[in-house]
């Protein structure tokens, strides 16, 4: 499974007049870890103090792929294993480009040309969602919005980045192959330098989560920080939440509607905002 990272486009979350904008968000998606285990580790937790911790977070299904469909179409739809699927459903990425918005997913390990195969080395395609729909598989324009991931750092040097972008690192780097403690070393070398570059935290929300849990046939728990000037630092969301509320979330914050699936009843996520960003 991997960790998802989105970067999202403008919002329209101006009130009162001196609330921060959210014109990106990224979302990282980092692979089997129980909540208890991850908000131990250094970085995660580190996330944690300084921006806004959904205490109660959960993903909604087992094992990987059907977590990261729920995150960008809003259901599962039947979906119950990592076998290739390609789901001709509307997704984020319809949404987004509805309202005049782009994306953009950069993978680590990715091999470009609209690879469509399972996988290729640590690379595999079941953590990059958008893939699997047939209305990016059949639109060369949109597979070539998947990129390798050392794209991110080019257009960040020059300000290009897009209005959405999903990051996925690899097996080893999410830590699906190595397990949380490595995984949250690579969140921090690789984000911790971005997060400190105004270049790249400009109006951004940067959200962590895990796709599941190591033991998910319990509660499904997980650890889900959001990061940002929009977020009041040190805040706690008691609340419950899933993958589809930080999808909600998403949709609400940049005025998209929704896909008309669990999105369109999962609460967006409250109580960590400076100002009312929704």
């Amino acid at each position: 499974m991997g960790v998802l990272g989105l970067v999202w486009g403008a919002a329209t979350v101006a009130e009162p007049q001196d609330q921060p904008r959210v014109e990106r968000v990224m979302v990282v998606v980092l692979e089997n870890a129980d909540y208890e285990v991850a908000r131990t580790q250094p970085f995660l937790a580190k996330l944690g103090r300084e921006g806004g911790l959904l205490r109660q977070s959960f993903a909604v299904a087992h094992p990987s792929q059907p977590n990261y469909l729920a995150l960008i179409a809003g259901s599962t739809y039947g979906v119950d294993s990592n076998a290739i699927v390609t789901p001709d459903v509307p997704h984020l990425g319809d949404l987004l480009e509805a309202k005049g918005r782009t994306w953009k997913v950069y993978a680590e390990g990715y091999p470009g040309g609209c690879f469509l195969a399972s996988g290729s080395d640590l690379y595999v395609r079941r953590h990059v969602p958008f893939l699997s729909f047939k209305n990016v598989q059949d639109e060369p324009a949109r597979c070539s919005r998947i990129v390798e991931a050392a794209g991110l750092a080019t257009d960040i040097r020059q300000g290009t980045l897009p209005d959405c972008a999903l990051y996925v690192p690899d097996v080893r780097h999410d830590g699906h192959d190595t397990g949380v403690r490595q995984a949250d070393q690579w969140l921090s070398e690789t984000f911790a330098p971005l997060l400190s570059d105004p270049r790249f935290t400009a109006n951004l929300l940067f959200i962590v989560t895990f796709d599941e849990a190591r033991r998910w046939w319990r509660r499904n728990h997980v650890y889900t920080v959001m990061y940002g000037a929009s977020v009041i630092p040190g805040s706690v969301a008691n609340t419950r939440y899933d993958h589809y509320s930080l999808l909600r979330t998403i949709e609400d914050l940049f005025g998209l509607g929704t896909l008309g699936q669990h999105d369109a009843t999962a609460s967006p996520i409250t109580g960590i905002w400076r100002g009312k960003p929704l």
